[in-house]
């Protein structure tokens, strides 16, 4: 399984430094929706990382966030984010990435998420742990929510669906000792692998967004579930990740601030 790891880690900081290339040139953007955008850069990095994985792995399936988003069910599937954090990209905001997973079966085994801005690498593999730039990985200790740094995001139909985040960011904003919203899903769940954040929970992620990071985080010791505690999958509608001190904190607020009834969408 080593080799698939290692392709995932240099194709994540191949296609991460032709993201860097780009960053500061003008981006060709467009709208998939109201304030969902795509540039010139996604699509790009995208076809570079189909491309070299077909040319490695011709046998294998490939779901990808531009392009192939329902892949045909095969033993083995990459799951591909060409970069997540396109609003900030497209800004010049320099907080982005890009995720790769192997998933065999309904099981992720490898991953890699690559912030080229910082040059890091977060590699991961089942069973072998999690690492950052060759360093093992290990979760928070913070065991109180109220000392606890979060993070979080929110989705795109923000301003016409209220099941929309804001509910549970008020309840946790005045019980966490902060959270930070910084636009990259993929990166926030490696952050919480490497103790940066304590917890991550956000709502209508994709495949693509999760795959990596969730492995990173249970490699390092942390604790993966959908908000309320339940089983998570990379279909499930909500997430929520923590260094497993604090889970059961977060998810008693999340479970206590739910006027939507989200928890019947599960079911």
């Amino acid at each position: 399984m080593g080799s698939y790891r290692d392709f995932a880690a240099r194709l994540a900081r191949e296609a991460g430094s032709f993201l860097k290339g780009r960053f500061e040139t003008a981006h060709d953007i467009t709208y998939k929706g109201e304030i969902d955008l795509v540039t010139e850069a996604d699509r790009a990095s995208e076809a570079l990382l189909i491309a070299r994985i077909e040319e490695a792995f011709p046998g294998h399936g490939i779901m990808a966030e531009e392009t192939r988003s329902a892949a045909a069910k095969k033993e083995f599937t990459w799951i591909i984010d060409p970069l997540d954090g396109t609003t900030n990209y497209a800004h010049h905001y320099p907080v982005f990435c890009v995720s790769i997973a192997l998933q065999r079966g309904d099981e992720v085994i490898t991953g890699a998420i690559c912030n080229p801005m910082l040059d890091e690498l977060f590699v991961a593999e089942k069973g072998g742990g999690a690492y950052l730039n060759g360093q093992r990985l290990a979760v928070s200790r913070t065991a109180v929510l109220t000392r606890s740094l979060l993070a979080t995001g929110f989705p795109y139909d923000i301003r016409v669906n209220p099941d929309n985040n804001i509910n549970y960011f008020s309840a946790l904003a005045v019980r966490a000792q902060a959270i930070r919203r910084a636009g990259a899903a993929a990166l926030d769940l490696a952050y919480v692998a490497a103790g940066r954040f304590d917890g991550f929970w956000e709502l209508k992620l994709h495949p693509w967004d999760t795959a990596s990071g969730c492995l990173m985080v249970t490699e390092a010791g942390g604790e993966v579930t959908d908000l309320f505690g339940g089983p998570f999958t990379l279909h499930s509608p909500h997430i929520l990740a923590t260094n497993g001190r604090i889970h059961e904190a977060m998810s008693e607020v999340l479970r206590g601030t739910d006027p939507l009834d989200v928890r019947m969408k599960t079911l």
